[in-house]
Formats: structure tokens, sequence, C-alpha cells
């Protein structure tokens, strides 16, 4: 993984055919943030298409994304994936409906900043990035919980692209020239995560290029806000790992163990909660600080559960093709 500057005299000529794919279900109440920004993006609107599919929901997002498609200013393509239940079935539909010479992706609950699309392109200028990851930032959160993941930058694609195996990017916000699709295939339509680590790490393997990250091609994105969220966040990276671990044979995240995570309190109780009080009454510490032990915690269990209790769906070994 790389990132190097790209010399702006070539990049601003430099304009490919652009296709982004937007999986959506039950995204009703996102949709109109997420056309506003897809309106506000600076790259030519002549370059770019927006292919939105509804992956079977129960609300009024179909008939919001034909609405929205009608005397728009940018090219929006409503589909639909109602065969399989599965954001990256979805993704290999819009895919397929595709004309860009390069494919990228982003989801409903996602704010592209308008700069978003020209950041994410330069790097290819360069014939030998296939991928480009751009940054994940969270959008302002108010509770204990989101205030406590954006201290942790969960969402930072600085995770994903040091992941110990290979890096790769989130497809919240991630770029794939279409070639290398051809020759790596498309996701695998029943695998329900760890899809975008999968799908880097097949290109990557191949040797057909290289990726890239564009930390000023930034979207944000929101960060769970209740316990139930934040436990169903973690469990799935639980699950993704157990999938990639059947799939690409990485190492199983390690388990903390009932002692360790009662040492863990015990410090948490006896020296980190008089440190963090004493620095709060200074001004120097929040709430989060003094609950970050227990919140750890919290999704490190989350995660496990996931890890333990996941197999790997014999149809989810399936990948795509063009």
């Amino acid at each position: 993984m790389n990132h190097q500057p790209v010399d702006t005299t070539t990049a601003t000529s430099f304009l490919p055919m652009v296709s982004v794919v937007v999986p959506i279900y039950n995204g009703e109440a996102d949709l109109p943030e997420l056309i506003n920004c897809l309106l506000s993006q600076t790259y030519p609107k002549d370059r770019v298409e927006y292919l939105l599919v509804d992956n079977n929901s129960s609300d009024r997002t179909l008939t919001i994304l034909k609405a929205s498609a009608e005397n728009c200013p940018i090219t929006i393509h409503p589909l639909s994936e109602n065969q399989i239940q599965s954001s990256y079935a979805a993704r290999n539909t819009g895919i397929r409906a595709a004309r860009g010479e390069i494919i990228v992706f982003t989801d409903a609950d996602c704010r592209p900043q308008p700069q978003w699309l020209n950041a994410l392109i330069q790097p290819f200028v360069n014939k030998e990035v296939v991928i480009v990851a751009g940054e994940i930032l969270a959008l302002p959160g108010t509770t204990l919980l989101e205030q406590h993941a954006d201290r942790q930058e969960t969402l930072s694609q600085k995770h994903t692209l040091k992941h110990p195996f290979r890096p790769y990017g989130q497809t919240a916000n991630l770029a794939i020239r279409r070639i290398a699709l051809e020759k790596a295939g498309l996701f695998r339509p029943y695998l329900t995560t760890g899809g975008d680590a999968d799908i880097c790490w097949r290109i990557l393997e191949e040797n057909i290029g290289r990726l890239e990250f564009a930390p000023n091609a930034i979207v944000q994105h929101r960060h769970r806000a209740t316990l139930k969220e934040l436990q169903s966040q973690w469990r799935r990276y639980g699950r993704s790992n157990r999938y990639l671990h059947e799939l690409h044979g990485v190492d199983l995240m390690r388990e903390i163990t009932l002692k360790e995570s009662g040492y863990r309190l015990v410090r948490w109780l006896l020296k980190e909660i008089p440190r963090d009080i004493k620095k709060a009454i200074a001004g120097k510490a929040t709430l989060v600080d003094l609950l970050n032990t227990p919140i750890g915690l919290f999704t490190a269990k989350a995660r496990t559960a996931g890890q333990r209790e996941a197999k790997l769906p014999e149809n989810a070994k399936i990948i795509d093709r063009l």
C-alpha cells in the first residue's frame, strides 16, 4: 500500500469515465442527504454516473430513486437486486450495469464531501494503481458511544490499510479499475461481511496492480449510538474475521480470557478511574476517558462472540464474474 503525490498538471487532464455504485436497503431516510452529496461533487458531471441499487427494500427507497433520476442534473440509474439479500450482490448488479473505467463504491448512510471523487480518482493516473481507498471520517456525534468511537477512529481506513495479512479498503470509500474486476471477479454475492477485504485481496494476490491511499478523498459516516448497535457492529467484525480465515487463511483473533477481563476491570477501578478523575477535575479528561476500558471490553467480547459463532456458508464461496 502506498501514498504518493500525484502530478497535479497531469491529474487535471485525467478524467476517466466513473461509475459510482451504492447498494441501498431501506434507505429512505438517508437518500435526500446522499443525493445532495452526489449533486455537490466537483468531478465533471458528464464523466460520472451513479448506479443506486435497491436491495429489496420494504420502504419507499426504489420509488424515491426513480423520482430522483427524473430531471436530475446528474446521471442517476435506479437499479434493483431482489434475488439475493446482500449488499455485495447489489454492488455486483451495479457493476454489471456500469459503463465506467473506474468503479467507485460508497454506502447510502455515507456523506461524500464535494472533492471526494476528484481526490479518489487522481491516483489512477498511475497505471500501476488498480485500487484506491479514500478516508472515512465520523459525522458529528453527541452520544457517549459515538464520542468513544470517534476517539478510537473506529471507521478510519488506517486500520484496514495496516491489516497484518494484506491491506484493503472498506467499500464505504473504495475505487477499483474495471479491468481488475474483469480479471479477479466481482464480489461474492452470498457473503454477508468481509467482502471488501476479500475482493481487494483477490486482486492483489493476482498481481494485477497495487493499492493506493487517497487521504483527501473523504466520506463521513455515522458511528453507532446505542449499545445494541455497537454490539452488532463488533459481532460483524468477528464474523468477518472468521470468514476471511476460512477464505484466505487469516489468523483468528485471540480471545480475551475471563482472567484477563477481570484483571483489566480491577486495574480500571483501582488505577485508571482515580487517575482520570484527577484529569477530569483539571479539565484534561472526559467521561469518554473514564469509560474507555469497559467499552473496550464490551466490544472485544462482542467481536469474540461473532468470530466464535460464525460459520462460512458454502454458497458464500461463490465468486460472481462479469
